[in-house]
């Protein structure tokens, strides 16, 4: 088959690779339709490494036709068409069937194509370990482009905006707007926030966030805007969704009293200072968690179909596999209005 493999900083290849396996009776084999590119791929290609592997295949967000099941497996046949969660676990303990994998009591949470360990969805097919969990039918009324950010992004942003205690009436900070920055914009209003604002560098994305019906901010006087408008009240939500230490240090500066911070991007830093003075003053609540995609599902299948969250949205290009390493290098520089990148087989 073919797929998209890391070679190191800035490396993204599309080369043939092995053909994926079932490992065990549980496993499914999946053809890929779509796959997506996240935001936290691009620490994978500038370089990051999390498992010290290089040469494996990469990515995590996709959906696809079932090809090959084991025997294990009951509740899938070939020819269904899927959608993957971005992580997977064991699937027979009690915190994994509560959906919750970050707490999977056997230790087996993974996420797809970080290592050879569980090559990535970023190929012309896939490997699913305990598929009758972490595999789940495209449901009715959901289409595939709202099934591809149901794998990952939408969660994500979902998590987020449960983390930061959004709610009817509440003032919201969304720092970041990327496809989950946008989507958590949408999903703040959903939950009831009376007025979302939105910081991101890039005007082109303030502008999309705006409308959504957030108020857009520049984060180079967002906070001192926001200390005059509010007579220094700040903000009761926060949520960060891209990841540096300049951004999460923002988020907790549009915090106000008894506010609480919400980060879902991926920070690798070692040398963050979380300014607990600040915090303590204004006693706040700070969460910070990767998603388990599976807990989310069902809710978020249903605010879709009724019409109040639109995932599809953030997509900007489509484009080939063996278009890989140039959506790569568009996603990574922002440019020609670059959100999220879909690729096909």
């Amino acid at each position: 088959m073919k797929a998209l493999t890391s070679h190191g900083a800035g490396d993204i290849r599309y080369e043939s690779y092995k053909d994926p396996e079932c490992h065990a009776d549980t496993d499914v084999i999946v053809k890929m339709n779509t796959c997506g590119i996240c935001g936290s791929d691009l620490h994978i290609y500038h370089g990051a490494q999390f498992t010290g592997d290089t040469g494996f295949c990469v990515g995590h967000e996709a959906t696809g036709e079932v090809a090959e099941v084991g025997r294990g497996v009951t509740r899938f046949k070939a020819g269904d068409q899927v959608m993957l969660s971005a992580a997977v676990g064991c699937g027979s303990c009690g915190p994994c069937l509560a959906g919750h994998i970050n707490s999977c009591a056997n230790n087996q949470m993974g996420c797809y194509g970080l290592g050879h360990n569980l090559e990535g969805c970023q190929a012309e097919g896939i490997r699913v370990p305990m598929a009758d969990f972490n595999l789940r039918a495209i449901p009715e009324g959901i289409s595939e482009d709202q099934a591809l950010m149901l794998t990952d992004n939408l969660p994500t942003a979902y998590l987020g905006c449960l983390n930061a205690d959004i709610g009817p009436g509440k003032t919201v900070a969304v720092v970041g707007l990327g496809p989950i920055g946008l989507m958590a914009v949408e999903i703040a209003f959903v939950l009831g926030a009376s007025k979302v604002y939105a910081l991101d560098l890039v005007p082109e994305r303030r502008a999309r966030a705006e409308k959504l019906g957030a108020i857009a901010l520049d984060p180079a006087n967002a906070k001192e805007r926001l200390m005059e408008e509010t007579k220094g009240r700040m903000l009761d939500c926060a949520v960060e969704a891209v990841g540096s230490d300049i951004t999460i240090r923002a988020a907790i500066d549009l915090a106000g009293a008894q506010g609480t911070v919400s980060v879902i991007g991926v920070n690798q830093s070692m040398d963050f200072q979380f300014p607990m003075g600040l915090a303590f003053i204004k006693g706040l609540t700070f969460r910070i968690s990767a998603c388990s995609v599976q807990c989310h599902w069902d809710e978020l299948i249903s605010l879709i179909r009724g019409g109040r969250l639109h995932p599809e949205m953030v997509i900007t290009h489509r484009m080939g596999l063996s278009e890989g390493p140039e959506a790569y290098r568009l996603f990574d520089t922002k440019e020609d209005g670059a959100l999220k990148m879909v690729m096909s087989a």
